[in-house]
């Protein structure tokens, strides 16, 4: 008999960085940290490469298009959540072609530039954590985990 495995929630995140500010996005209508802000991410769907997902949810939620060879890892979080474990791919493209909009109003309400060392007081804290880990150049991290 053949036992099932773990499964673990793989999930992308880009970090969109110029001119000292970070591109952030206040979450609304999504069942998950509503009113908080994070940056654009999403979960991978099946038989999708990593870094095709988080071109896609780019698109999806600013319409800024990056190409697959642009897009740097830069870090990865193991994290812990009342629904489930997750890995987080966190990314900060070279380059992009396009300025930020608003592409799912829906589900944001507010797309903006902030001050890299003024995050909002509402960022979602395991990407606030992401952040920092990204800036610290640490390439990896875990987060909600109890000790």
């Amino acid at each position: 008999m053949t036992q099932e495995r773990f499964k673990v929630i793989p999930a992308v995140h880009v970090f969109f960085v110029r001119d000292g500010q970070i591109l952030m996005l206040r979450r609304l209508n999504t069942g998950y940290e509503d009113g908080n802000y994070s940056v654009p991410a999403g979960h991978v769907d099946g038989g999708e490469p990593i870094r095709n997902a988080a071109a896609r949810e780019v698109w999806e939620e600013t319409t800024i298009v990056v190409e697959l060879d642009d897009l740097r890892l830069i870090h990865t979080m193991h994290a812990f959540a009342s629904d489930g474990e997750r890995v987080n791919f966190f990314f900060a493209p070279t380059d992009w072609t396009g300025e930020p909009a608003n592409a799912e109003p829906d589900k944001c309400d507010d797309l903006s530039w902030f001050p890299i060392d003024q995050l909002p007081s509402n960022t979602v804290p395991y990407v606030r954590a992401a952040f920092a880990n990204f800036r610290a150049k640490v390439p990896y991290s875990e987060f909600g985990w109890q000790r």
